[in-house]
């Protein structure tokens, strides 16, 4: 009788035990059913899908994306993404780089400044400990719209992790496990200032996405590029 009853004890911890991680795995995240949903965009040996305009150019080295030159753009030619969210993981090469994660831009890139003027650039640029610029051009916002709400941004040669969601109308922006950017269409921002600025206006729900090259002296590599479809509930 006591070894039925020592058995029926663990055959109930057991069952508990297998709800406890099921409920975290939900809560928490929802652990395997992310990381199975996401698509990679990049594959770590070239070009394939991507497209290059403007100055400069992007190339695949050591399966890193790697750029010279510029300012130019590279874009993902397999249609706009929104309701998702985009995964880039990237390094600077100098201990503070200039570059940027286009989203939300309205037509396919023939030239590298639409994007500029009509997309967003979440910024990459301008270290917390090194910054001339002001609130509005830190890693994480977006480029001279937002102010950040938090500076978590990591100085090269470290590795970034960036969490872009498009949520309809609300971009959101994680940097290293910190909310940086939450923003929706029609909340105020400050006027243009410089010709190299975006316009303020409503961008549109789905957009096409890019990878900004700025020039020899602002290498910034990527080693991942992926999206996968929204799941509500987002983080607050």
């Amino acid at each position: 009788m006591k070894y039925k009853i020592k058995a029926r004890s663990c055959f109930t911890i057991l069952v508990l035990i297998i709800i406890c991680v099921y409920t975290s795995n939900n809560i928490f995240g929802q652990r395997n059913t992310d990381e199975s949903q996401w698509k990679q965009l990049f594959n770590g040996k070239d070009l394939s899908g991507w497209k290059h305009v403007g100055g400069g150019s992007r190339f695949v080295e050591e399966g890193l994306l790697a750029s010279k030159g510029g300012m130019g753009l590279l874009y993902w030619t397999g249609g706009k993404l929104g309701n998702c969210v985009i995964r880039v993981v990237y390094k600077m090469q100098n201990f503070n780089s200039n570059a940027g994660v286009f989203i939300r831009v309205p037509i396919e890139p023939k030239e590298e400044w639409m994007p500029v003027y009509y997309g967003y650039e979440v910024q990459i640029d301008n270290h917390p400990e090194t910054s001339n610029e002001d609130e509005y051009h830190i890693s994480g916002t977006l480029y001279a719209l937002t102010k950040p709400l938090a500076k978590p941004g990591k100085p090269g040669p470290q590795w970034n992790t960036m969490e872009i969601t498009l949520d309809g109308p609300r971009t959101i922006v994680y940097l290293n496990g910190e909310k940086v950017t939450d923003y929706t269409e029609g909340q105020p921002v400050p006027e243009r200032k410089f010709s190299f600025e975006p316009y303020a206006g409503i961008r549109p729900n789905e957009g096409y996405i890019g990878l900004q090259n700025h020039g020899d002296e602002d290498v910034v590599y990527f080693k991942e590029v992926a999206v996968r479809p929204l799941i509500k509930k987002i983080r607050k």
